[in-house]
C-alpha cells in the first residue's frame, strides 16, 4: 500500500511526519500541498478518507485568519473553498492510504493510524 504525505516542509509536525515515515521504510509520496495546490474536489477527497470537516483542518492561530476570515460566518463549503485558495490554512501533515487517512498531529496520531493499516 501506498501513502500520501501532505507536507510543508518549513512545518516541524510535517517534517517529523515526513522523517517517521522513511525510518519506518514505509513507501509514500510527498505532496507538497502549498506548491501543488489542491483543488475543491481533491481536497474534498481527502476529507472523507479522514473523516473531517473543513473547519477540523482549519488553523484558526493563523494570522491570515484571524485578520480576514475569523469575524465571518463561514458555512463548510465556504470553508473548503477558502483553504483551497489559502493552502497555508490547512492543518498538516495529514496522511493518506487507498481508502482512509489521518491528520498527523501529534505523531501518535500517525503511529495509531499505521497500526490499523
Amino acid at each position: 500500500m501506498e501513502f500520501s504525505l501532505y507536507h510543508n516542509p518549513r512545518c516541524k509536525k510535517s517534517r517529523e511526519a515526513l522523517q517517521f515515515l522513511e525510518e519506518k521504510g514505509i513507501r509514500f509520496k510527498t505532496v507538497k500541498y502549498l506548491d501543488q495546490k489542491l483543488d475543491p474536489k481533491a481536497l474534498a477527497a481527502i476529507l472523507s478518507k479522514i473523516n473531517l470537516k473543513p473547519s477540523e483542518i482549519l488553523r484558526k492561530n493563523e494570522l491570515l485568519w484571524k485578520k480576514d476570515f475569523s469575524s465571518k460566518n463561514l458555512n463548510e463549503d465556504q470553508i473548503l473553498q477558502l483553504l483551497v485558495e489559502n493552502p497555508k490554512l490547512i492543518e498538516r501533515p495529514i496522511v493518506t492510504g487507498p481508502e482512509s487517512g489521518v491528520l498527523a498531529r501529534p505523531l501518535e496520531n500517525l503511529v495509531d493510524f499505521l497500526k490499523g493499516n
